[in-house]
């Protein structure tokens, strides 16, 4: 067997322990410079966008809560609503809980603007400067469509950004009060600078040890490939007694074993290329040197001698016939494993199809004293390709001929079964070892177990393989040691 030719191809992609490496390192770039462009660029305006939600949330959160306490009792200002103490402590410790946990000011107011309710946590707070006319904040929630407003002021004398909320408490066409909230939006200008040193320290930090794990997994998953494509360059070159370390991951392990498989499998192509070219050299030699010495003596010696020709070219007719028989089973074979060959499905009688065969092998019964008994079944109507059909039948008997007991008995049998027909033909030979019934339908092999000469040329249960998986019949064989063999197969597309 030539060695196989060289699979890989150099420099056309990247080694396995670089690409890894490479996509690690990559991969922690990427995400460092997501945390950059996030925390640096976009730090502000995230927390810019954060606050103004948590305070509207908080301020609607205010205003449910009075609202809710409003349709319990149906109270007509705010003012009866902080009278009843339960609903003055469940708002005043509303207002307390949300302006500590959102750092807010937060101020109720009655629809007069007399404060009820208030909560001081900044220094500088617009709606509690005194500085600042809370009058003109109302008039705003008044003249706003939804008794909302929303703004974004700066303090006149700090110069702060404040975010100044409020809204109106009952009902908006003639509310119960105000509710105003402050928010300041602390520059975060500082902050961010501490995060920037933060993230480098944290970026550098992180690309050495991304560049330290990547080389060490880089090497650990690609040693264990190394190792399998060393073995398989070796398997290659046609040594068929390579070990495959499977070793490190069940990937791997899984490819080891399938590598393993596939050496075992080249080993038996290898063997059987090898008998396959010994004996087609042999079937073909034997009759070539036989037709060249009888032609050779019809020419020297019996040229003159009718009866002595006659024998001579018997014999070149019989070796030509042999030759013929030997590319003919080549051709059928090469041609039914290419695909090449395609089934041509008929309705047939099987029992009647058996029974032609057995008369064409009467003659070959009488001539040299087999006996091949035939137990047919019920006729059976059946859909298969007829001609190859008769081939299958054909080989498994010469191949009962070939291997049958000294009685020279062969049996055929139809048996009728509920999803098809069963057809075995047995033989009274030697039988087959349980470890060579695998290899009995494989090319050129023979069986051992043979006291006569065996006629044919070795391709004969190949090619019933062939035909019967083209069909997907089932087949196989069954075989005692001393007793004889029985080879079957089942044609499945039956004509109920």
């Amino acid at each position: 067997m030539k060695p196989i030719k060289h699979f890989r191809r150099v420099g056309s992609r990247m080694p396995l322990r670089f690409t890894i490496w490479l996509y690690f390192v990559l991969f922690t770039v990427a995400v460092c410079v997501l945390i950059w462009i996030f925390q640096i660029f976009f730090f502000e305006k995230f927390y810019e966008r954060m606050r103004i939600h948590s305070t509207a949330d908080s301020m609607e959160h205010i205003a449910e809560v009075y609202n809710s306490c409003d349709r319990e009792k149906h109270y007509s200002s705010a003012m009866e609503i902080i009278a009843d103490e339960e609903l003055k402590e469940k708002l005043y410790n509303t207002v307390i809980e949300t302006g500590d946990a959102e750092n807010l000011c937060v101020e109720v107011v009655d629809k007069y603007g007399r404060e009820i309710m208030k909560m001081h946590v900044m220094g500088e707070c617009l709606i509690h400067d005194r500085g600042i006319s809370g009058g003109m904040i109302l008039s705003e929630i008044d003249d706003s469509e939804d008794g909302v407003i929303k703004w974004k002021k700066k303090h006149p004398r700090s110069g702060s950004e404040m975010l100044i909320y409020g809204c109106t408490l009952g009902n908006s066409s003639d509310p119960d009060g105000y509710l105003l909230v402050n928010a300041a939006l602390v520059p975060v200008g500082a902050t961010v600078k501490i995060i920037k040193r933060q993230l480098m320290t944290i970026t550098i930090i992180l690309i050495i040890i991304a560049f330290v794990i990547s080389l060490y997994l880089s090497k650990r998953i690609s040693a264990p490939i190394g190792r399998i494509t060393k073995s398989a360059e070796i398997l290659a070159k046609g040594d068929f007694n390579t070990k495959f370390d499977g070793r490190g991951y069940l990937e791997v392990k899984k490819l080891a074993d399938t590598l393993t498989y596939a050496e075992k499998e080249l080993s038996k192509v290898d063997t059987m290329q090898r008998d396959l070219i010994a004996n087609v050299s042999h079937d073909l030699r034997t009759p070539l040197t036989m037709l060249k010495a009888y032609a050779e003596m019809i020419r020297d010696l019996s040229g003159d001698n009718p009866v002595k020709r006659n024998e001579h070219l018997e014999i070149i007719i019989s070796e030509t016939d042999r030759l013929a028989l030997l590319v003919n089973d080549m051709l059928d074979l090469s041609k039914l494993e290419s695909g090449k060959q395609k089934l041509n499905p008929t309705e047939f009688g099987i029992s009647s199809k058996l029974g032609e065969i057995m008369d064409r092998f009467k003659g070959l019964s009488e001539k040299n004293g087999y006996q091949i008994h035939f137990t047919p079944d019920e006729e059976r109507i059946v859909c298969c390709d007829v001609v190859k059909i008769e081939q299958v039948i054909y080989n498994l008997i010469n191949n009962a001929i070939n291997y049958t007991g000294e009685d020279k008995q062969i049996f055929v049998r139809q048996i009728n079964t509920d999803d098809g027909v069963i057809i075995e033909v047995e033989d009274t030979g030697d039988g087959i070892e349980e470890d060579k019934i695998k290899l009995i339908f494989d090319k050129y092999y023979r069986s051992e177990n043979h006291k006569r000469e065996v006629v044919g040329t070795g391709l004969g249960l190949s090619i019933v393989k062939a035909v019967l998986k083209m069909h997907n019949y089932d087949y196989g064989v069954r075989s005692t040691l001393g007793k004889g063999s029985t080879f079957w197969f089942k044609i499945s597309n039956v004509k109920k």
